[in-house]
């Protein structure tokens, strides 16, 4: 048996940007809470999709041409192999589901932005 998950209680957990924190795993995937603000380095995933879900503020995924710019409650599936860069004017609370053990800067390291994986709160 297990217990209820709070969002607003994990997110209140941390404060630093860009640094995803594990709440949950089923099936070989990871649910994982992140505040963002500013701007991500472009990068892809070459063997995974990525489900980003809006919890608070406002938050855009840019793609070559086009940019895709959402609130709470809204969500989008970046496919695997496309190059994106995700960014928030002010912070924003994001979900964020992918297998376990992704980088988070995908095929870039980044001595800023790349997050260690599996830490979980």
């Amino acid at each position: 048996m297990t217990d209820k998950i709070s969002l607003s209680e994990k997110f209140g957990l941390f404060d630093e940007y860009w640094r995803p924190k594990v709440i949950a795993a089923l099936n070989g995937q990871e649910i994982k809470v992140v505040k963002v603000r500013g701007e991500f380095p472009w990068h892809r995933h070459e063997k995974e999709d990525e489900f980003f879900l809006v919890w608070k503020g406002k938050f855009r995924v840019e793609f070559s041409g086009r940019t895709v710019e959402m609130g709470p409650g809204e969500c989008l599936v970046v496919p695997r192999g496309v190059e994106h860069r995700t960014c928030a004017e002010d912070e924003a609370q994001i979900l964020c589901f992918e297998p376990a053990g992704v980088r988070n800067t995908g095929n870039v390291r980044d001595a800023t932005y790349t997050a260690p994986s599996g830490i979980s709160i």
